[in-house]
């Protein structure tokens, strides 16, 4: 895949972790949840600009046996944004725990230059695989990744305070 291309979908997904890292270090300023809304917004405006115009042979390329085509990123990265939301609602309806505080070891600079480099590749679980996608096209899977993106823009951009008490000790992906 294009060098540009895989960063954006890389990228998408870092607003849900970058969301969870900042509900975790503690109260959800203004600025913050503003930051967090504008990122989600913003990722996936940019992957429509990327994947905008591309054929159908350009989607479904693949670079190797191996190597997932764009069509299959797109489609992972909507059903991500779903086990990863629901994993968040989740969390949200546990009972808060907020003496688990000092276990948090990462910072959110940290967090974004993770998701943002791609010198550790890591495979992502089955649960989060494109086979397990429910569309046919890439349109169908980027029309849905978009609209729950806005909902959960939204739902950040107007989140609890109180959601900085719940803390997970494991992420769906480890």
């Amino acid at each position: 895949l294009n060098k540009k291309i895989m960063k954006k979908l890389i990228l998408i997904i870092l607003p849900i972790l970058l969301a969870f890292n900042v509900l975790a270090e503690g109260e959800l300023t203004k600025a913050e949840k503003k930051m967090v809304s504008k990122l989600m917004k913003s990722t996936v405006k940019s992957l429509s600009k990327s994947i905008k115009g591309l054929s159908d042979a350009q989607v479904n390329f693949k670079a190797s046996p191996t190597a997932w085509s764009i069509k299959e990123n797109i489609y992972h990265l909507a059903i991500s944004e779903d086990n990863l939301w629901g994993w968040m609602q989740g969390l949200m309806a546990a009972p808060a725990n907020p003496d688990k505080r000092s276990l948090i070891k990462i910072t959110n600079e940290q967090l974004m230059a993770g998701i943002e480099s791609r010198d550790t590749k890591v495979k992502t679980g089955e649960a989060f695989e494109p086979k397990n996608a429910k569309w046919n096209s890439i349109s169908e899977g980027f029309s849905y990744l978009k609209t729950k993106r806005e909902e959960h823009a939204e739902f950040m951009k107007n989140a609890s305070a109180a959601m900085h008490n719940h803390i997970a000790e494991q992420s769906p992906m480890g």
